[in-house]
């Protein structure tokens, strides 16, 4: 069973966003499943690596778009990127030098600020974004 299941009610109804945000619900799952399974500090630590790359390239699309239609939520909704990426940042971090361990805490971190932020930010995003073009 998946940590994050995708459903209609994530849609902001912008595929390519869509798309990504799918992508992120992966990767935490996987994050999730080789913590449950106890895999090796490796493979978790490249998971995530994997999901900040991936988070980091999927900011950077929201906040083009953002720009390129001078969305005016445009800097509370960076500052919401720029602070996931310092926090995802930091456990890998700690992660990495053995001072914190993945735990159930952290995936609920995790899955908690995504779902948030699609249901309520992204969401508001994918409202102003309806009808521009080029999307």
């Amino acid at each position: 069973m998946s940590y994050l299941t995708w459903d209609d009610s994530y849609s902001i109804s912008q595929k390519i966003v869509d798309d990504q945000h799918k992508t992120l619900f992966n990767l935490i799952n996987r994050l999730h499943d080789a913590m449950i399974l106890g895999k090796s500090k490796q493979i978790m630590g490249t998971v995530l690596q994997e999901l900040l790359d991936y988070t980091v390239s999927h900011f950077s699309t929201e906040e083009k778009f953002m720009i390129r239609y001078s969305y005016q939520w445009y800097v509370p909704h960076k500052s919401e990127h720029r602070k996931f990426i310092d926090q995802v940042t930091s456990f890998q971090k700690g992660y990495n030098e053995g001072k914190l361990i993945l735990s159930l805490d952290i995936m609920g971190f995790l899955k908690d600020w995504l779902v948030n932020h699609i249901l309520k930010t992204d969401k508001k995003l994918g409202e102003f974004l309806q009808d521009k073009p080029g999307i």
